[in-house]
């Protein structure tokens, strides 16, 4: 049996196993890795929504409430935001106090006036990096001062 870990920051987690037939031990390594999968559930109002992470913009929080911004919109997280930041891989980033982003949904980023960096998302979300995530969201990108 042969034996491949490939670790890339940027890649979304998969595991791919090419198999004779299933046994036992198949159905094993099948329960465990979905019993290891981060799962998320939205709101929004009377509908409940599971979430793939490949597919959120942002978390963010708003009047105390943390929300998933997806193409489908905004959904509430019942979870705290330290939480969820816990639960997730590098392909997302803090960017201030209250916003995690997905770094693949980053469209660009835009320099105010005041010397701060703002980052604009693919849907037209925008927010503002903070001082104390610069480091962290240049390390993260891969830009160097």
């Amino acid at each position: 049996m042969k034996f491949t870990l490939i670790i890339d920051e940027n890649c979304e987690e998969e595991v791919v196993v090419y198999a004779r037939g299933k046994s036992k031990f198949t159905e094993e390594l099948a329960d465990f890795v979905k019993s290891n999968t981060p799962e998320l559930i939205g709101y929004s109002g009377k509908s409940i929504v599971k979430l793939a992470l490949s597919e959120v913009f942002a978390f963010t929080v708003e009047e105390g409430k943390v929300f998933a911004a997806t193409a489908q919109g905004k959904l509430c997280v019942q979870k705290r935001l330290y939480q969820i930041e816990e639960m997730l891989d590098a392909r997302f980033v803090k960017i201030n106090q209250s916003c995690i982003v997905n770094v693949g949904q980053i469209e660009r980023f835009e320099a105010t006036f005041g010397g701060s960096l703002m980052v604009v998302l693919k849907n037209g979300y925008r927010d503002y990096v903070s001082r104390r995530q610069m480091k962290t969201v240049k390390e993260r990108l891969g830009i160097r001062k």
